[in-house]
């Protein structure tokens, strides 16, 4: 094998640039319950983290028996805000990492641009990914799926097998695996190494470990 250096990382947000995952579990669960059909904070980060919203959403309807308005999140929109406002920081040492990289970088999330822009707002990280910023609104199939990666790539202007995704979650290196691109699982957050090993991955759980990783890893 040859190698083929790093020419753009690709960076999932939540739980990957802010810290919002253990914030989403306990707003979520206060959701699920309003709407009867109760999660349990430990289902929500087994079923849902790092999922698109229509992932979220089949299995809210899956237990709650029916089907859910086109725009039932809406609603709800103002508890996570409020929290995220509250509660809210960027991952640790991913501030040190973003200011030390040097290879081209940009933002890859489920979520949605508004809500990605703020969240990066609040923690100071959003001069970071000016201009550089793609959601899985943009695509048709969001994460697992490889549309949102393969699409940041083509954006970019960069071959997939050229790419480093960064993640936190097991649909997010299920999405890099199948983007054919390289994936980093960060296990500092909810998601257990476990679920996030695999062919092509290389796990971490210190966010400062990561320009290592990136220089030594080869195509």
């Amino acid at each position: 094998m040859t190698q083929s250096p790093v020419e753009l990382v690709i960076f999932d947000c939540d739980g990957v640039l802010v810290d919002s995952e253990r914030i989403c579990v306990k707003v979520d669960a206060i959701v699920t319950a309003d709407l009867g059909c109760p999660f349990t904070e430990a289902e929500i980060i087994e079923r849902f983290v790092g999922s698109s919203d229509e992932v979220y959403t089949a299995a809210v309807e899956e237990r709650l028996g029916r089907r859910l308005e086109k725009d039932w999140q809406r609603k709800y929109e103002h508890l996570y805000r409020t929290a995220f406002d509250a509660e809210l920081t960027a991952v640790d040492g991913i501030a040190e990492v973003l200011n030390a990289l040097t290879t081209p970088a940009c933002v890859a999330s489920n979520g949605d641009h508004d809500g990605i822009r703020r969240n990066l707002e609040i923690v100071a990280l959003s001069d970071h990914f000016a201009g550089n910023i793609f959601s899985a609104h943009d695509v048709a199939t969001g994460k697992p799926a490889p549309d949102l990666f393969l699409h940041a790539a083509r954006s970019m202007g960069v071959d997939p097998g050229c790419c480093a995704v960064i993640e936190d979650s097991a649909y997010g290196v299920q999405a890099a695996r199948a983007a054919g691109m390289r994936a980093f699982g960060y296990c500092g957050g909810l998601t257990p190494a476990s679920r996030l090993e695999g062919p092509g991955t290389t796990v971490f759980d210190d966010m400062r470990e990561l320009p290592e990783l990136l220089a030594a890893v080869t195509h």
